[in-house]
């Protein structure tokens, strides 16, 4: 007598645990390398520990863990708003009619996202603006689309490069105000009037920096803004502005961030 032959298991089992297994992975890819990625493991544990206490009895610890879980989906609304909006912007904006454009949008799950982004050139062009403190604000698209704010400026379609950039931002420009749109090494659209945050940031920062804020906050995108007040460049990522020492250091972060 098999004594295993009290485990029913059918293919429907299997795929029940396959589908939970990919939600929790694709889950942990998303929070990875956030702060939430300690709450989403101590949630984690403490859903495990409720199920091995609900099978073995445990009555009265299992509704109070089964209390805390039930009031938690709450406060995860509130802790997770950043991924969740990122993940309903994805959804939204996607072209379900395209299933190659669909599968692009889903790179923000996956470990590495290849991109020929000429970072060098994007970077140095911005120190050459700041020489001559000449405002600018540049978008770089990643996974999440950006076709929901380029319809409020002119689509172009040109390939990445220094001269380019400063002819684009220089002051006698007609496409020098508002925002330019970078997606694989190509500017997509210029002029582009970006949500502004309402998040407080030091009155030192302009309208450029809050923009940039709004759409860091929203998207995936990357931000690099030239200040036309100090000449200096700031560095934005999921609405923070991230700290660099120099230019090559700068490079680097953007590369990493886009790897």
């Amino acid at each position: 007598m098999n004594p295993f032959d009290f485990i029913n298991i059918g293919w429907l089992d299997v795929l029940d645990v396959v589908l939970v297994a990919i939600l929790l992975y694709y889950v942990y890819k998303l929070v990875k390398g956030t702060v939430a990625i300690n709450i989403f493991i101590g949630i984690a544990l403490l859903f495990i520990i409720f199920k091995i206490t609900l099978g073995l009895g445990l009555k009265m610890f299992s509704g109070i863990l089964g209390g805390l879980l039930g009031v938690g989906a709450v406060g995860l609304m509130i802790v997770f708003q950043q991924e969740i909006r990122k993940f309903l912007l994805m959804i939204g904006s996607a072209n379900f009619t395209n299933k190659r454009n669909f599968i692009k949008q889903l790179r923000f799950l996956k470990s590495e996202i290849h991109t020929d982004t000429d970072v060098d050139s994007i970077v140095k062009a911005c120190y050459k603006l700041a020489e001559t403190k000449t405002g600018a604000l540049l978008v770089i698209e990643r996974a999440n689309n950006l076709d929901f704010v380029k319809n409020s400026g002119d689509r172009i379609h040109a390939e990445v490069n220094i001269p380019i950039l400063e002819s684009i931002f220089y002051k006698n420009s007609p496409l020098h105000d508002g925002a330019i749109i970078i997606k694989d090494n190509f500017i997509t659209s210029s002029r582009i009037v970006l949500p502004v945050s309402n998040k407080k940031i030091p009155k030192r920062f302009g309208l450029r920096h809050k923009a940039a804020v709004g759409i860091t906050e929203r998207t995936d995108a990357l931000c690099l803004v030239v200040s036309e007040e100090t000449g200096k460049i700031s560095y934005l990522k999921d609405g923070e502005f991230i700290l660099f020492n120099n230019e090559s250091d700068l490079i680097e972060r953007i590369r990493l961030d886009l790897s």
